[in-house]
């Protein structure tokens, strides 16, 4: 009795812990899925401010407050946009000085810890960038679709679809240059982002069931007035861009796509933002599979996210081998399957969906490249 009873509580321990395990993959699943602007993504950790003047700004020193571009700094109560690194100025060893553009709101005080972000705009376009637009409702199959309208002479028109941690501000970083060729942009904001429809789970399916809200933005541009359309996605809403030029009914009316930071492997994601929320690694296992019972994502198989022998259209892919959260190498493969649609731009020293952020100058010359022909 006493060795059955020993076996029972060993039992009784075991299946406990499993279960146990098993609801912790599941919680750090849905947390993974649940990427926000507060919450920083693998490789953005938080800086301090060391000080702070009319033009320049001095961090922690860390291999992120040394990349080099143009980024948001994002902290309570504070936005501002800081610029390239500045040598020559005096400053401790531990510390980075970079040209401080502009404070948005709130005040940089000695001693507070800020973000580094690729959504440099806050606010609107009007607002942020001086460019009028229309806030318009686009009708989805959970409701109806908040976006932006910039109104443009051309009769193709850019849609945007922001990624993971960001919202429909993050591409604002490119409607200045579409702006300035008259491009009529259509700015999303779609499942799951405030103001849009929630679904009953309220997690990210790595655009799996999103590009349906894009496939709702494609139907809207061509009912007033687009001829054809160019999907423009930066993440999860990259991801989006392929499925809808796959999946849509009117993909006909598809003339292009600009790709920042795809995520095409989805496990590796999936992985690399339960890591970043502080997941313990022995725990990563179960939250693959969490992830893949509460999205119903094959996530062991990257290949079936988008099969690239599908595409017709052109594809501007923007990538780096510094993105923690979508393998460099899957966009690499990506692109060396279609060499004859896709066009791949490297971009070194980048985070996740910042490929604009690290070169400005060059990244608008490829979008220029790119996109005239397609006009």
């Amino acid at each position: 009795m006493r060795l059955g009873t020993a076996a029972a509580v060993a039992a009784t321990t075991v299946i406990g812990a499993g279960a146990a395990a098993v609801a912790v993959g599941r919680y750090a699943s849905d947390i993974a899925l649940k990427p926000s602007p507060d919450h920083p993504l693998p490789g953005d950790p938080r800086l301090t401010v060391h000080s702070a003047t009319d033009e320049l700004i001095t961090l922690t020193r860390t291999l992120a407050s040394l990349r080099p571009g143009t980024y948001g700094l994002a902290g309570a109560g504070c936005h501002a946009v800081v610029g390239p690194v500045v040598r020559g100025v005096p400053h401790p060893a531990d510390t980075v000085v970079r040209r401080l553009e502009r404070v948005t709101h709130g005040v940089l005080t000695p001693g507070a810890r800020m973000l580094l972000t690729p959504q440099v705009y806050i606010g609107n376009p009007r607002d942020a960038l001086g460019i009028d637009y229309a806030d318009v409702d686009i009708p989805g199959e959970l409701g109806a679709l908040p976006a932006w309208f910039l109104p443009g002479v051309r009769d193709t028109w850019v849609i945007t679809a922001h990624g993971l941690g960001t919202t429909r501000e993050h591409p604002m970083v490119a409607m200045p240059f579409l702006w300035r060729h008259q491009i009529p942009v259509l700015d999303l904001a779609y499942r799951n982002d405030v103001g849009a429809p929630r679904t009953t789970d309220g997690i990210s399916h790595l655009g799996d069931s999103e590009w349906r809200d894009l496939d709702a933005a494609i139907r809207y541009a061509i009912r007033y007035g687009a001829h054809k359309v160019v999907l423009y996605g930066w993440s999860t809403g990259a991801t989006m861009a392929l499925r809808a030029a796959v999946n849509s009914a009117l993909r006909d009316r598809i003339s292009g796509l600009v790709l920042d930071s795809p995520v095409l492997d989805r496990q590796a994601a999936v992985r690399a933002l339960a890591a970043g929320r502080r997941v313990p690694r022995a725990l990563l296992p179960l939250v693959v599979r969490a992830a893949e019972g509460a999205t119903g994502l094959p996530l062991d198989r990257p290949a079936d996210a988008v099969d690239p022998a599908a595409l017709t259209v052109p594809a501007l892919l923007f990538h780096g081998p510094d993105d923690t959260v979508a393998p460099w190498a899957a966009s690499r493969s990506f692109a060396a399957r279609r060499e004859d649609l896709i066009t791949l731009q490297p971009v070194p020293h980048a985070p996740h969906a910042a490929m604009w952020n690290a070169d400005p100058d060059s990244y608008d010359e490829a979008l220029r490249r790119f996109l005239t022909p397609l006009m």
